[in-house]
């Protein structure tokens, strides 16, 4: 294919923007799969290629909250399991059946999120000395973290409001740690989709790694201000992004 080298600067951008907004709540590969198609991938190669940019900002993501003590490094492994096991699955379904399949249920997850932010906020932002709680203590964490992962697996944009559901609503995790594990479950099933990606052929490397340097600039702007943020603040802009990406679900 011939890439048009302004769409190139333009990916660049997108991918600074898009990291950013993935750091501090999700719905960034909302922004950066449209302009990759512009590029002229067909959407199962623009699917592909988007997880490149997605395992690199989550590398410098997680570092970030590593760095500022926000990581709760002993429930990694525990939260990770679901994750990955769902991660496989919806990888393997989107090599194989197109992703329009799964976007009712991103409209439906997002709606949802919207919603209980406005009407219950303490379900995704809940009060300063709640109690964590384990995987094991709620299964239905469990499942939601296995949904996200076969999700995340599938098509990736949108999945970041459904681990907040999982880990702030379900687990009880402030916003802040919220994010820290959400872009962990990311950074394990986007590497493991990106690898059945790569055996069938839908990933290029050129595009991909133009917008993962975007987003890793965009992650390594934005940690800090993850890290630091009031949880009323970071609340107000996830909702603020649930509405935008399901604006952007409806016309894709």
């Amino acid at each position: 294919m011939d890439y048009n080298i302004p769409l190139l600067f333009i990916l660049a951008a997108v991918g600074v923007l898009a990291g950013g907004i993935n750091t501090i709540a999700g719905g960034g590969s909302n922004l950066t799969l449209p302009v990759l198609m512009m590029l002229g991938l067909p959407a199962d190669v623009a699917n592909g290629t988007n997880r490149v940019a997605v395992a690199l900002q989550c590398i410098v993501g997680v570092r970030g909250f590593k760095k500022y003590d926000r990581l709760d490094v002993p429930a990694i492994m525990p939260i990770l399991v679901p994750s990955l096991l769902g991660g496989i699955i919806g990888a393997f379904a989107a090599a194989l059946m197109p992703a329009v399949a799964l976007k009712p249920i991103l409209l439906g997850t997002i709606i949802t999120m919207s919603l209980v932010i406005l009407v219950r906020p303490s379900f995704i932002a809940p009060p300063d000395g709640t109690p964590v709680k384990s995987v094991n203590d709620n299964k239905g964490a469990w499942w939601a973290l296995f949904l996200a992962g076969i999700y995340g697996g599938f098509v990736q944009a949108g999945v970041g409001f459904i681990l907040l559901a999982a880990l702030a609503g379900g687990l009880r995790y402030d916003l802040v740690r919220a994010n820290a594990l959400k872009m962990v479950c990311s950074l394990g099933f986007t590497l493991l989709a990106l690898c059945i990606f790569i055996y069938f052929d839908q990933v290029r490397w050129i595009p991909g790694l133009i917008l993962g340097v975007g987003t890793m600039i965009g992650a390594s702007l934005t940690v800090k201000f993850a890290v630091h943020a009031k949880q009323s603040t970071i609340k107000w802009f996830l909702f603020v992004m649930t509405i935008c990406s399901c604006l952007a679900a409806w016309l894709l």
